[in-house]
């Protein structure tokens, strides 16, 4: 076990199974925060990008388990997550404890922890609160649940990549904070746009709206993260894509449902994001609601500047070309 916490310089090692656009993040923040990583992901490209951070991208899951003390789960899907654990599983991988830190149903989580408890793995649940370009810069926090040995365990691991972490007791808390943020980023993210939108047909520069708005009571994160994505119309990078979305917003439907929790505003998001889809945005960032409302309005707007008032007696102004404004 000692061989498998440290490398023979001290580093201790860490393994990253998913090397998307969260894990991948992670894993490069913790090499850079002195971690030895390893990882694996079925895709290519992200093998090699685990490369060039300076991490050792291993054949698959069990290679990664068998080569680290703590392991980080960033997976796309729960037939994803049930298909490593059964690996895990049946290569008999043990003493090794596992943050799974993807946004998905607790009911799963809870059978993945069930099955690799029978075979030695402590596994936690520890969804995050960040986009893809936040885990990039470490700005991300994480929502950890479950035995808290382990938790105390893996918190040099979570400082390595996020800026801040929590214990929130029982196995499942994680799912259920992370729903209720992302409930709060489904309707910020429109509010957003709204905002961003009515600021620019109201003839105000979109960057001056994002810089006044942004520091000021009515911003908020999505406001200052995805604020700059609507204004630069940057959303074909996408972070979170809408596709992807679609999942998180069952995820939250259904606890509403099973607590039974009034969401008005939430309810007034979910057409705007099943438009995206209906557009064809499915693989854009979900800051493209933008989009969808400026096709609610109208053609996209290029405001003109706000005219200024005139003195009395003074003569009429020339009408000035509109300006062309980045939203």
């Amino acid at each position: 076990m000692a061989g498998r916490r440290t490398t023979t310089d001290g580093k201790r090692r860490v393994g990253v199974i998913g090397l998307g656009a969260m894990g991948g993040a992670m894993a490069a923040n913790l090499v850079k925060a002195g971690f030895a990583v390893s990882g694996c992901d079925p895709v290519g490209a992200a093998r090699a990008a685990l490369r060039r951070a300076g991490g050792t991208p291993l054949r698959d899951a069990v290679e990664v388990a068998r080569s680290s003390a703590f392991l980080i789960l960033s997976l796309p899907s729960v037939a994803a997550l049930e298909a490593v654990c059964a690996n895990l599983a049946r290569a008999g991988v043990r003493g090794v404890i596992a943050a799974e830190t993807g946004t998905l149903p607790i009911e799963a989580k809870l059978a993945a922890r069930d099955a690799l408890a029978r075979c030695g793995i402590t596994l936690l649940d520890c969804p995050l609160s960040g986009t893809g370009a936040q885990a990039r810069s470490g700005d991300l926090s994480v929502y950890a649940s479950g035995d808290g040995r382990a938790i105390r365990a893996m918190a040099p691991v979570f400082e390595g990549f996020a800026r801040s972490h929590f214990n929130l007791g029982a196995f499942g808390n994680g799912m259920r904070m992370k729903l209720v943020a992302n409930l709060l980023v489904a309707i910020h993210n429109v509010s957003a746009a709204e905002a961003l939108l009515m600021g620019v047909r109201s003839g105000l520069d979109a960057a001056t709206v994002l810089k006044v708005i942004g520091d000021g009571a009515g911003s908020s994160r999505m406001f200052q993260v995805r604020g700059p994505m609507m204004v630069e119309r940057t959303w074909d990078k996408a972070t979170m894509s809408m596709a992807l979305w679609q999942k998180d917003m069952r995820l939250i439907h259904d606890a509403l449902l099973a607590t039974e929790t009034p969401a008005p505003l939430f309810a007034a998001t979910v057409p705007l994001y099943s438009a995206a889809l209906a557009q064809g945005l499915a693989k854009d960032d979900t800051g493209a609601v933008y989009a969808v409302l400026e096709r609610m309005a109208g053609a996209p707007q290029r405001p003109t500047a706000a005219p200024r008032p005139r003195r009395s007696g003074a003569k009429a102004a020339t009408p000035r070309r509109a300006r062309r404004s980045g939203s």
